[in-house]
């Protein structure tokens, strides 16, 4: 059976009448914990008004945002996408890690070509040691501006939260809203080689300002939140409340409590609301967070919470969200992040290997059938011109080379990443994606990485692991994590502007020794170039 939106828990299973209890809860219990849920996408363009605005755009299902996704921990996800929108269209399935099977992650021209006008392709995944809050988009062109949507994976049966038992969830989507085409404003840009036009209201499950969300006094809520913008990072607070940081790109935190937080494109943040204010309206607001002069939508984009009983008619309160360019907060902010290991449970790799940054791109196909002449396996581990990364607006020639060069990784290698801000235009904050794996974020500093002397300040212990890093304006980030997934996986900057412009690239984790350590054969409905 498939569902064509929201909550879908039908597995296709049926049991049969057994003669022993012991044997009958046996057999629910392996269909609970086994479970087939089926989707149904249908990208097809809708007419949506916003701000007065009417427009037409490319959604799922005719829903803006799309259908959240439903599953638990442990089960087989199959999505039927159907393209009768006028684009090519693909779908990644942002935070999962879909362990040897990169022809289901999405990004077009990665792993897969999209699929074209007419056409269907069948993402076929399973949901393996990962619960919590992530979301899927459009991976092609500037599309994931109207087509994206959460992914709620619930804990296995029986288990708890190592949290308070909310009362109630609820998702909470953040994005952009263009009151023109997307498309044709990126077109307009690059003919003039200048960034497109700014966003012109950001919103809140689709909406800049109407939408409400209804709360009793005394109960605990569990938002599940994600930034799909395409460019902004954003704070985030809730009037006369605050908030509890439980979880980070479906990773358990060490909870803390905070008057707002930061999140990023493409990352997700849960966190918990006690309903234990004075019974009112209250506005939940968001704006974006900028540190250096560079344009952008500084609109704020508002929703309501609202005690059961009150009536419309009382005025909300707005919350004191931090200044725009309040770099001080963030960073405090993003320190505070730690997972829930201990010295005695790290899993944090304690020795790897260094790696760097590439700017091309390579299909998997052509990792797979070991095509000539798509790709080198040779980009070098280090920049290979060293200057002032964080210093003066760079003038000098750095002889940029052209090619597709790529790291290859051996299978179990454990590598470490820094990645590093520079001032070729401007510093700027950029959000880091690694598609398949997931990492831990073992140090975060202002100006150049001192390779002599930073690493002895990393935390090894508890560091937060995510699979998307703000990496700071001016500044770095160093991530580690273990090769253990194979196949070709994009690495790119989560700000669409720049994604275009080609901070990406991608890593090719060879085969491991083992039957299932080896990338899966292609799907026989993988979608032609």
């Amino acid at each position: 059976m498939l569902s064509r939106g929201g909550l879908s828990f039908l597995s296709g299973h049926s049991g049969c009448m057994l003669l022993f209890l012991f044997g009958f809860v046996s057999l629910v219990f392996l269909q609970a914990e086994a479970a087939t849920k089926k989707y149904q996408f249908d990208v097809q363009v809708s007419n949506v008004s916003r701000l007065c605005h009417a427009k037409p755009i490319v959604t799922v299902n005719g829903q803006f945002p799309g259908p959240t996704i439903y599953a638990r921990e442990g089960d087989r996800v199959i999505i039927n996408v159907s393209n009768h929108a006028q684009y090519n269209m693909s779908i990644h399935w942002h935070g999962l890690k879909q362990y040897a099977n990169g022809w289901a992650d999405g990004p077009a021209y990665i792993t897969q070509c999209p699929i074209q006008t007419g056409s269907n392709y069948v993402y076929d995944f399973n949901v393996t040691g990962q619960r919590g809050t992530l979301w899927w988009h459009a991976h092609i062109l500037w599309l994931r501006a109207t087509v994206y949507g959460a992914i709620v994976i619930l804990p296995k049966q029986g288990t708890p939260y190592p949290f308070p038992k909310p009362d109630k969830e609820h998702v909470l989507v953040f994005g952009e809203w263009w009151h023109g085409d997307v498309e044709e404003i990126v077109k307009q840009g690059n003919a003039m080689g200048l960034p497109p036009n700014m966003s012109d209201a950001h919103t809140i499950n689709g909406k800049p300002d109407t939408y409400a969300l209804e709360v009793e006094q005394g109960k605990i809520y569990l938002l599940r939140i994600a930034n799909a913008a395409l460019n902004d990072e954003l704070f985030f607070a809730v009037a006369g409340h605050n908030l509890t940081v439980v979880e980070i790109d479906a990773v358990y935190t060490k909870p803390f409590t905070t008057s707002a937080i930061l999140i990023a494109p493409g990352q997700t943040t849960n966190v918990l609301v006690y309903a234990n204010s004075v019974p009112g309206r209250y506005f939940m607001a968001v704006r974006p967070f900028q540190d250096v002069p560079i344009p952008v939508d500084n609109k704020t984009a508002t929703a309501i919470l609202q005690y059961k009983g009150i009536p419309n008619t009382v005025l909300p309160s707005l919350p004191q969200l931090p200044s725009p360019n309040d770099t001080a907060y963030a960073l405090s902010y993003n320190n505070k992040l730690r997972s829930l290991n201990t010295p005695t449970s790290a899993k944090c790799p304690l020795e790897s290997r260094p790696e760097a940054i590439v700017y091309r791109w390579a299909r998997k196909e052509s990792h797979y059938e070991n095509m000539k002449g798509v790709f080198t396996p040779d980009f070098p581990d280090k920049p290979p011109r060293a200057f002032n990364y964080t210093g003066a607006p760079l003038t000098a020639n750095l002889f940029t080379s052209h090619g597709t060069r790529l790291s290859k990784i051996a299978f179990n290698s454990t590598v470490e990443l820094v990645i590093q801000d520079t001032n070729l235009l401007s510093v700027e904050s950029h959000p880091f994606h690694l598609h398949g794996y997931n990492f831990f974020v073992v140090g975060t500093g202002i100006g150049n990485f001192n390779p002599a002397k930073d690493p002895a300040k990393y935390n090894l212990v508890d560091p937060p692991e995510r699979n998307t890093v703000g990496v700071p304006t001016g500044g770095w980030s160093a991530i580690r994590f273990r090769a253990d997934n194979p196949g070709v996986w994009f690495f790119h900057c989560h700000l669409e502007l720049h994604t275009g412009w080609g901070l990406k690239t991608a890593f090719v984790v060879e085969d491991g020794p083992g039957k299932d350590q080896a990338v899966r054969p292609p799907p026989k409905d993988l979608p032609p170039c």
